[in-house]
């Protein structure tokens, strides 16, 4: 291998918790999850409306934190689609005719 270094695939693995989750998802996951049992304990879960709405918080947050492959979970590719709409994009043209009819060669 001429001596080179070859890092593993799975080094940044070791830097999230259970190898899947950043602290934020896990505050998110956590937080939906307490907020759906506090409602599971204070509505009548009797109505199934109620119960639904009882729990949707902590569907919602195990929604945003899946893993996807490719992307870190949906949460990242939400992210990642709102920036690139939100923001200015700059393209930088590096085609065929990047001198814009230049001559570079000088004889």
């Amino acid at each position: 291998m001429n001596n080179g270094f070859l890092i593993p695939a799975n080094s940044k693995k070791s830097l999230l918790y259970f190898g899947i989750f950043n602290t934020t998802d896990l505050i998110l996951f956590g937080g939906g999850v307490g907020l759906s049992l506090f409602l599971l304990m204070v509505l009548p879960v009797d109505i199934f409306w109620v119960a639904i709405l009882a729990i949707a918080p902590g569907c919602l947050a195990g929604f945003l934190v899946i893993p996807i492959p490719n992307y870190h979970n949906l949460r990242t590719i939400i992210k990642l689609a709102f920036e690139f709409y939100t923001t200015r994009q700059r393209f930088v043209w590096k085609g065929w005719c990047y001198n814009d009819g230049e001559e570079t060669d000088k004889k």
